[in-house]
C-alpha cells in the first residue's frame, strides 16, 4: 500500500527507492502492512517511516500491480493528507521530494507510476 499525497500547488511528494526492487527510481512512499495493522494505519507508518510526515489518509485512489520475474506485489494506493512535519528522508527511502509531472518523469519514475496516477484522475502540476 501506499500514499498519493499532493500539495497545495498539486505537486506529488514521492520517495527514490533505496532498496530493490527499482532501487534509483522515484515514486509513491510505502510499503507492507504488519501483524495487526489496518491498511490506513500502514499507510500512515510507512509515509512516517519513509518521509517524517504525519497523514491522514482517505480513500482509495486505485489497485496497481507490479509484477516481474521476481514478484508479484499488489498495491492500494490511498490519499492523503499532510498533517505535520518537514520531509525528509528516511527508513528505505534514498531521498524525498515535492515534483510536477515534467520534473518526475524526468528524475524516472517507477514502472507503472504515470500510468497509475492518469487512470485514476490524479491531477499534477505540470
Amino acid at each position: 500500500m501506499g500514499a498519493v499525497v499532493r500539495d497545495d500547488r498539486r505537486r506529488l511528494l514521492v520517495i527514490r527507492r533505496g532498496q530493490p526492487p527499482m532501487a534509483g527510481r522515484w515514486t509513491l512512499p510505502g510499503g507492507r502492512v504488519e501483524r495487526g495493522e489496518t491498511i490506513v494505519e500502514a499507510v500512515a507508518r510507512e509515509v512516517a517511516e519513509e518521509t517524517g510526515l504525519g497523514v491522514a489518509v482517505g480513500p482509495l485512489v486505485g489497485v496497481h500491480e507490479v509484477v516481474t520475474a521476481d514478484h508479484h506485489v499488489v498495491i492500494l494506493d490511498h490519499l492523503a493528507e499532510v498533517t505535520a512535519g518537514e520531509p525528509r528522508a528516511a527508513s528505505d527511502a534514498a531521498d524525498v521530494a515535492w515534483m510536477g509531472r515534467a520534473e518526475l518523469e524526468a528524475a524516472g519514475p517507477t514502472d507503472g507510476l504515470l500510468d497509475f496516477l492518469d487512470r485514476h484522475g490524479v491531477e499534477l502540476a505540470p
